[in-house]
């Protein structure tokens, strides 16, 4: 009898933290889903900008030297008529991509034509996403205290159901075949 009044405690003690704890980062958990999802499409969409206008350009690519550094780029960027912040370029297979702050150019180096996007950040979508990369030392511990709170409800989570349902039951498998995926990814698919 007191072996079971001492599991129903343990039991209540365990949902009720399981609770609070699930409440008092549910917003995180939130933020972190939804951009996570978006982060892994990220070849086929833009979490953090969204395109609202493009222009057509032509580049003359006779005035482009074979061998591509920043000069030639700072001299596309006055031809294209650009005269945003420069962050960087990006050339592969003959296609370069130069991003400027809220500008971002495209073009094919074996035909010169492309296009200038411009682009405005996403609200929500994009401050999610940039909670991904903060380095901030401050947001770092905030990330290590909510990597812990969600080992926390983890475990307390196996603890809570009892009966049919219990871990011992019911949970194990589940939890097996939620084990099995990412071991497959790991193993034999990266």
């Amino acid at each position: 009898k007191f072996q079971l009044k001492m599991k129903k405690i343990y039991k209540d003690w365990f949902r009720k933290w399981h609770r609070d704890i699930g409440y008092l980062f549910v917003g995180l958990i939130l933020s972190f889903s939804i951009s996570g999802i978006a982060l892994n499409h990220r070849e086929t969409f833009d979490s953090r900008d969204i395109i609202y206008k493009t222009e057509p350009i032509q580049i003359d690519i006779d005035k482009i030297s074979d061998n591509l550094d920043e000069d030639d780029i700072e001299n596309l960027s006055t031809i294209i008529g650009i005269d945003s912040e420069y962050y960087g370029y990006d050339l592969e297979d003959n296609e370069l991509r130069i991003f400027y702050r809220n500008t971002q150019v495209n073009d094919n180096l074996n035909t010169g034509v492309g296009q200038k996007d411009f682009v405005k950040r996403r609200i929500i979508l994009g401050a999610m996403a940039d909670l991904h990369q903060v380095t901030n030392k401050w947001w770092i511990w905030y990330s290590d205290i909510f990597g812990f709170a969600m080992i926390f409800i983890a475990i307390t989570g196996t603890f809570i159901a009892s009966g049919k349902n219990s871990f011992k039951k019911r949970g194990w498998f589940l939890c097996y075949i939620g084990l099995v995926f990412p071991i497959m990814f790991l193993l034999f698919l990266i």
